[in-house]
């Protein structure tokens, strides 16, 4: 367990009259699962890019921790997915790359093909079991439901109920729920 501490956290964007965030001070535990919801506009997604050192801000934001974001940007998605995993947590053997892939309900097959090939749930599933796999980091998931049919967000709710460390924001209050 380790700590992410916010401390008098103030932040605008530019040319905006009201601060997003005004002298905001709390700490996370890194083991804790946390959602957050709220109207488009409020700094869920905002909040996840200070954490990523994205913008400046006043105050301070302090952990011994890395953050990793969901949805994780590839460049070349014409690449095998099991190498994209590969270059997201080097030297992991083979086989908890596909035990971990499989716990998300996935169809083991689809780690080697191209990642332009995979649906919109296989690539979530995909990159979520990748970024859970790299160790000492703590996930910021922005909403992960996004493209994925019922049976999908129900297995990646399955997958998440298992695990501990992250924020996720999501629009889908049933999911969050979940």
């Amino acid at each position: 367990m380790s700590l992410i501490n916010i401390s008098n956290l103030t932040f605008a964007y530019d040319g905006s009259p009201e601060n997003i965030f005004d002298n905001v001070s709390f700490q996370i535990d890194t083991d804790w699962k946390l959602g957050f919801i709220g109207r488009n506009g409020r700094g869920k997604t905002t909040f996840l890019n200070l954490l990523m050192g994205k913008y400046e801000y006043s105050g301070n934001i302090s952990t011994n921790v890395s953050f990793e974001y969901f949805p994780y940007e590839v460049a070349d998605e014409s690449i095998y997915t099991i190498d994209i995993i590969n270059e997201i947590c080097p030297q992991l053997p083979e086989w908890k790359i596909i035990k971990e892939f499989s716990l998300l309900d996935a169809d083991c097959e689809a780690l080697y093909r191209p990642m332009s090939t995979l649906s919109n749930g296989e690539k979530t599933k995909a990159l979520l079991s990748a970024l859970f796999l790299k160790e000492n980091s703590f996930l910021l998931i922005d909403e992960p439901t996004n493209h994925l049919d019922l049976h999908a967000r129900q297995a990646v709710s399955a997958y998440l109920n298992k695990k501990k460390g992250f924020i996720l924001v999501s629009h889908d209050r049933a999911f969050l729920d979940s």
